[in-house]
């Protein structure tokens, strides 16, 4: 399911136009970004918690040249699934 399906599928199940419901996804997307690049975590009971995470520098090999190559430390964004949202796609 790709993002204009999934806005579709709200919509029918809501009766909230496709329009807004696109206008409140992309909100959602904005805020939960904003708080997540201000260190924050933001848990939302029953569906999950999404965080930071810093990943260290390391080694890694070019899987086509077999070179060894070094792999610049970042952060990544991370998602657990609550207990409730695991049990109900089960």
């Amino acid at each position: 399911m790709n993002k204009q399906e999934f806005i579709d599928a709200v919509s029918d199940k809501t009766g909230i136009s496709k329009k807004d419901c696109s206008e409140i996804m992309d909100a959602c997307y904005e805020v939960l970004t904003e708080t997540l690049k201000n260190g924050e975590d933001v848990t939302i009971t029953g569906i999950g918690k999404w965080e930071v995470r810093a990943r260290e520098a390391r080694q890694g090999i070019n899987p086509k040249t077999g070179e060894s190559i070094e792999i610049a430390a970042c952060k990544a964004p991370s998602f657990k699934a609550g207990k409730k949202f695991k049990a109900d796609i089960q």
